[in-house]
């Protein structure tokens, strides 16, 4: 709770203070397509998810990438979901991979945290083939949300 209330403390202070729209327009300034955007905001993504906790990288991005995102014309259900993988991704990275402290509780205890830390890349690997692969072809992961939306079906 101390870090959601820190991070809340944070976002206020840095929304008011105009952090959000000077990112926000640093971002978009850059001379690259929307493309070359996305992928940025995904290389920042998992750079965060390595140095900070998932709900503060949530409560610092996403008011600064959604409206980023949606001005580029990209779906922000597909971006959500992108944003869900690459929290996914933080989840395992060293050096403050919740995961791999779990798994350091109930390991072994001959097994060691360098061990843990080098036996998570081929997963984070995959994990990062799985993010370019749902970035080249958004219907992968879009196609059943947006049945489950579709407009005039009965609830």
């Amino acid at each position: 709770m101390w870090i959601v209330f820190g991070a809340n403390a944070f976002i206020g202070v840095y929304t008011f203070a105009g952090g959000i729209k000077f990112v926000s327009d640093l971002i978009t300034g850059l001379p690259l397509g929307p493309w070359g955007m996305l992928i940025l905001i995904q290389v920042i993504l998992i750079i965060l998810g390595m140095i900070i906790d998932i709900v503060g990288i949530t409560m610092l991005t996403v008011p600064i990438f959604v409206p980023i995102i949606k001005s580029l014309g990209f779906d922000p259900l597909w971006f959500g979901i992108l944003f869900n993988m690459n929290i996914q991704i933080a989840y395992l990275s060293p050096p403050f991979g919740y995961g791999m402290f779990y798994m350091k509780a109930v390991a072994p205890k001959d097994v060691t945290t360098l061990d843990l830390y080098r036996s998570v890349w081929p997963f984070i690997i995959l994990q990062v083939i799985a993010l370019a692969i749902v970035m080249i072809f958004p219907p992968i992961a879009t196609w059943l949300p947006k049945q489950m939306i579709r407009p005039g079906r009965m609830n």
